[in-house]
Parts: structure tokens; sequence; C-alpha cells
């Protein structure tokens, strides 16, 4: 039986924001995780959680390229704004 199990209350909430998910560990590092979980009292998923964040933290966050817009040439105005709609719709061929 784990060390101080039954001897303090435990209240699991899933925070809604996070997401679960399953990581294998080898028996080792698990040992060590468990042991050192033990230790100060904090859930192995905490420790994990701290691990994954300073690791990130160290991680340089990477600037996407900035694109730009497409452009093209559409040609020379043939139909000044003002005759556009005159244009239309004395067009026959449409």
């Amino acid at each position: 039986m784990i060390k101080g199990f039954l001897t303090r209350p435990r209240i699991h909430a899933i925070d809604r924001s996070m997401q679960k998910m399953q990581v294998l560990f080898p028996d080792p590092l698990m040992g060590k995780l468990r042991a050192i979980a033990s230790e100060e009292d904090r859930p192995v998923s905490e420790l994990i959680r701290r691990a994954v964040e300073k690791f990130l933290e160290m991680k340089p966050e990477k600037m996407r390229p900035v694109r730009e817009l497409p452009t093209f040439r559409g040609g020379k105005i043939l139909v000044s704004a003002e005759n556009l709609k005159d244009v239309l719709y004395d067009d026959e061929s449409l």
C-alpha cells in the first residue's frame, strides 16, 4: 500500500483546459518519478507537467516566416468607374 494513501484526503479535479494522454515510461524511470513524487508529496502527473513546461521554456519559439500576399497585374483600365454601369448594361454580348 502507498505510504500516506489513507491518511490524507485527495481531491482529483480535471481542468477542462487540460487534455488527457497516455505516456509510457521504462520501469526504472517510473520508479524514480514515483520516489520523487512521494518525497515532494505531489502526483507524478504534476512532476511530468512541470518538467515539460521547463523543457518548452528552454526551446526558442520559432517565428513563422511572413509571406507576402500574391499580386497580379490585371492590365490597363478599359472603362472608368463612372461609365462601368452603362457599359455593362449596354453590352449585347452578355
